[in-house]
């Protein structure tokens, strides 16, 4: 099933109550840089530290009793994984959580701290994966998966319907990609009422497995990345992110580790904000010049905030900071 914006819609009403409305914050130092006005949409700020506790959320809220019952399992390199664990705890369902064995710290002991069983298993998605779907098999849990289900991109299409209320002459969009939900959420929300707005998906140089899909025409499986953004690592964009994406054309950009170190560093230093590596790819296309605006309003979602402080203090110590 294809999502549709009355998905989104329909996912803002059930969310009631739940996730924050972030706010929408203009940044005069980044949009002079890339040549126009940019906003940011602090998605750091979320409840569980970004975005996907909104997916997370509509997804438990649209189980049926017996489900509840069973409980609920998902494969998260850590942000989905910390969403799941929280909106679980606050509707009374259990939660497995398979995370990767090199996780950062700080999102595993997160996932615990909201009541989480969290397990290991290996390094990549399909090892997360095959774990949780032999847990299925066991005891009858129900999989809610990090980013290929229409109810994650419904629940994550929410960012997007707050931001073209509060920007609605918008002209481009930033995201950042890894498995694609929060992208073809964002997009099913922004081209409902500006078909004219860009959408430029983020990925790290070596992640690049959105712009391989539309080289292609399909998803194609890409190596396993080595990157500091560790969301936005999957092996393979989703297939319903992906078929949305591509029929709106969104345009992939890719961004190197310093260039996302350099992002953080600024965020911290001139927007007074964390954030993680991954929700940081979107100001470093800008910052790195991969998106000039060219006089167009641009904003930008800072997907999370859950960065490791040895890594946070990596990206403030960074040498070629310019302001």
């Amino acid at each position: 099933m294809i999502p549709t914006i009355s998905d989104v819609r329909a996912a803002r009403e059930r969310l009631a109550g739940g996730p924050h409305r972030t706010p929408l914050l203009r940044s005069r130092l980044l949009g002079e840089h890339a040549g126009g006005a940019a906003f940011l949409k602090p998605e750091n700020l979320q409840r569980a530290g970004a975005f996907k506790f909104r997916g997370a959320l509509h997804a438990i809220r649209t189980l049926a009793d017996d489900e509840r019952r069973r409980g609920v399992v998902t494969y998260s390199s850590g942000n989905h994984g910390q969403a799941l664990a929280l909106a679980a705890r606050e509707e009374g369902v259990r939660a497995v959580v398979f995370m990767p064995e090199d996780a950062p710290a700080a999102k595993v002991a997160a996932a615990r701290s909201y009541g989480a069983d969290v397990r290991f298993a290996g390094t990549t998605s399909p090892e997360r994966k095959a774990a949780a779907e032999a847990l299925v098999d066991r005891e009858g849990v129900v999989v809610v998966p990090p980013f290929d289900d229409p109810r994650i991109v419904a629940g994550q299409g929410t960012v997007g319907l707050e931001l073209v209320e509060d920007l609605p002459d918008v002209d481009v969009v930033l995201v950042p990609v890894g498995g694609g939900g929060l992208a073809a959420g964002v997009t099913l929300a922004l081209k409902a009422s500006r078909p004219d707005v860009e959408i430029v998906a983020v990925e790290p140089t070596t992640a690049d497995g959105l712009g391989r899909a539309l080289a292609a025409g399909a998803p194609v499986e890409i190596p396993a990345p080595t990157t500091i953004a560790d969301g936005l690592k999957p092996l393979q964009v989703g297939e319903i992110p992906f078929a949305i994406l591509s029929e709106h054309r969104a345009r992939a950009v890719t961004v190197t580790d310093e260039e996302i170190l350099d992002a953080m560093r600024f965020l911290a230093l001139r927007a007074r904000l964390v954030v993680e590596p991954s929700g940081a790819a979107g100001v470093a296309a800008l910052r790195a010049g991969k998106v000039p605006l060219e006089g167009r309003t641009a904003a930008v979602v800072l997907s999370g905030g859950n960065v490791d402080p040895a890594l946070l203090a990596r990206a403030l110590g960074s040498e070629g900071f310019d302001g």
